[in-house]
């Protein structure tokens, strides 16, 4: 009996499910880091809880844009990934914000939609310049 080492399933795109499970971290982490820093300006008790409460609405929000745009097969990408997933990100925390009686004001809203632009864009900009210095490197 002989095998041929075509007929060995080969993985795609080797690396693709920690791009998927980094990207998905550095989403609810950032996240995370938005609601602490904002409970930290405003000199909120209970630390633990108190952030937990600040960003589960935004944390809800990334997961509905991470399911509705597919994020998964270009968790990276700026477009349409990344904004897709911050505009989300901020609309349904907002309107879960609003719907549970939490605090939704303008000043608020506005201060999420930048520091979360910020957050969830930056660092997938910051990745797509590494990738392009890397492979300019490389062709170098």
């Amino acid at each position: 009996m002989t095998f041929s080492t075509s007929r060995i399933p080969r993985a795609s795109g080797q690396g693709s499910g920690l791009k998927r499970a980094a990207a998905a971290g550095a989403d609810a982490a950032l996240i995370l880091a938005f609601a602490a820093i904002g409970r930290d300006a405003h000199q909120r008790g209970e630390i633990v809880t108190g952030i937990l409460a600040t960003a589960w609405p935004f944390l809800a929000g990334a997961a509905a844009s991470w399911l509705v745009l597919r994020a998964w097969r270009a968790p990276l990408a700026l477009w349409p990934t990344g904004v897709g997933v911050w505009l989300g990100t901020v609309a349904v925390g907002m309107l879960l914000r609003a719907v549970t009686g939490q605090t939704v004001v303008l000043p608020f809203v506005v201060v999420a939609l930048l520091a979360l632009g910020v957050f969830l864009l930056g660092y997938r900009l910051l990745v797509s310049g590494v990738d392009r210095f890397r492979s300019h490197r490389r062709q170098a």
